[in-house]
């Protein structure tokens, strides 16, 4: 009977051990106390820059427009050689993203089209080869430290140029049906992956070795297989642990997004990337790390004819919200052809710097309140916990200038404007407290509420 027990107790023991084994599946030997501490300034700064360009900016109708209408390499070409950006000024793009309050940077060297922004010895589809005649990366790059914003890198893991990279339903050259296996099949015959692995590898090795130090790597994207039809890719079609073991080993402290399809992995990825979602859909993110990525329009590269952009309402309300549940915010610009945020990017650059100077300590370092404060009416709250300051956001301006905290008696013990640090007086109504605001709206979309615990 002892025998039994200590038999059956040593079986719990090893399932634990495997269930637990499963759970912690590591790639590296990071522990969670020094990955807190690497991904300290990205929680600190929540507000950053994407920046979508390449080739597609000529045609000017979607960065997927090479896909979209299945357009060969050879009809392609005509990008290629007539792209010259003679307005490109990385230095102005650098003080706009700043005067917005965009504390770090991050652009695509290399999108799906395959063609590289960078001066890479792998290939010759890149800027050095067209009339720009340089690296437009290190522009980048040095253009931004300048103005102390930190920097990163967007790179596709597909490419619709690259002869070895298998045709999948994404790509240019898909047959019509996702189903016919026999079409792809043909297609791919002299198509080898393993190669376009090896491409990968080597360009994001000199991505993370030519430049100094970079702060994040965006990776997109995985497709696992659709439909039960296959055709899709996912981390052995890039080689995903050797390619993140080797940029941990190049750049230990960089931050790296989600999207090498490593979701069984602890350290598959640093933080999720909600795409082009609803301020809705935010909350269920709250707890985790996160960043989500938004246009401000439909599309990410350059759209002359697009014109279904946001408005600064729209654009504050996805700052708040990322940050009052615990996110970030990248939000994306797509120059022009010739190099340049076209005057819809800046007009709205312009009404987001706006309101971030006057503002910003309610973005910066904060995140969603703790438990035991809720939002009032038309309001969203962000809270910095070194502080210990609440913001309140006013959706809704009352128009009698009350505003009821509810449950916030012996919560408080000051209360300003955070625009201008003019004092807001409030009384106490039972177990909540009624702020007094002046009848006239501040000039601000959103006014702010800083409330000193």
């Amino acid at each position: 009977m002892k025998s039994k027990v200590i038999s059956y107790l040593f079986s719990i023991c090893f399932v634990l051990w495997v269930y637990n084994a499963i759970a912690q599946k590591k790639i590296g030997h990071e522990t969670e106390e020094q990955k807190n501490k690497r991904m300290e300034w990205w929680k600190q700064d929540r507000f950053g820059m994407f920046i979508h360009w390449g080739l597609y900016a000529l045609p000017a109708r979607h960065e997927w427009v090479k896909s979209n209408e299945r357009l060969t390499n050879e009809e392609y070409q005509k990008y290629f050689d007539l792209f010259n950006p003679d307005l490109f000024d990385p230095k102005k793009w650098a003080k706009e993203a700043k005067a917005a309050g965009m504390k770090y940077a991050v652009l695509t060297t290399k999108h799906h089209e395959g063609f590289c922004l960078f001066d890479s010895k792998y290939t010759n589809y890149k800027a050095t080869n067209t009339a720009a005649g340089r690296d437009l990366v290190k522009e980048f790059v040095d253009a931004f430290r300048a103005e102390g914003i930190k920097v990163g890198f967007y790179y596709s893991l597909l490419d619709w140029h690259h002869p070895d990279y298998t045709v999948d339903y994404y790509h240019p050259l898909r047959p019509s049906n996702d189903a016919d296996t026999a079409a792809f099949n043909r297609l791919n015959a002299n198509r080898h992956m393993a190669v376009y692995r090896d491409y990968i590898y080597h360009q994001i090795t000199e991505l993370l070795t030519k430049y100094g130090k970079i702060d994040v790597l965006w990776l997109d994207f995985s497709f696992p297989n659709k439909g039960g039809h296959g055709h899709g890719k996912d981390k052995n079609d890039w080689g995903s642990v050797s390619l993140l073991k080797q940029i941990r080993k190049l750049q230990p402290s960089i931050i790296v997004n989600n999207r090498l399809d490593l979701n069984e992995y602890e350290d598959g990825g640093d933080f999720a990337t909600p795409e082009q979602v609803k301020t809705s859909a935010l909350a269920k993110f709250k707890g985790k790390t996160w960043e989500t990525c938004q246009t401000f329009s439909g599309s990410w590269g350059y759209y002359r004819d697009e014109h279904t952009w946001k408005t600064n309402r729209q654009l504050l309300d996805l700052l708040i919200t990322s940050v009052s549940n615990g996110g970030n915010l990248i939000l994306n610009v797509g120059p022009t052809a010739r190099g340049e945020f076209d005057y819809r990017a800046n007009k709205a650059l312009d009404s987001i710097g706006y309101w971030m100077h006057a503002n910003s300590k309610a973005i910066y370092g904060c995140t969603f309140a703790p438990d035991g404060f809720k939002a009032p009416d038309s309001t969203k709250l962000t809270y910095n916990a070194t502080t210990k300051r609440l913001y309140l956001h006013l959706y809704d301006y009352p128009s009698d200038g009350l505003l009821k905290l509810p449950g916030y008696k012996n919560k408080i013990k000051y209360a300003q404007f955070l625009h201008d640090n003019s004092e807001l007086k409030y009384v106490e109504d039972g177990n909540d407290i009624i702020l007094k605001l002046p009848v006239q709206k501040p000039l601000y979309e959103i006014p702010v509420v800083e409330l000193v615990l």
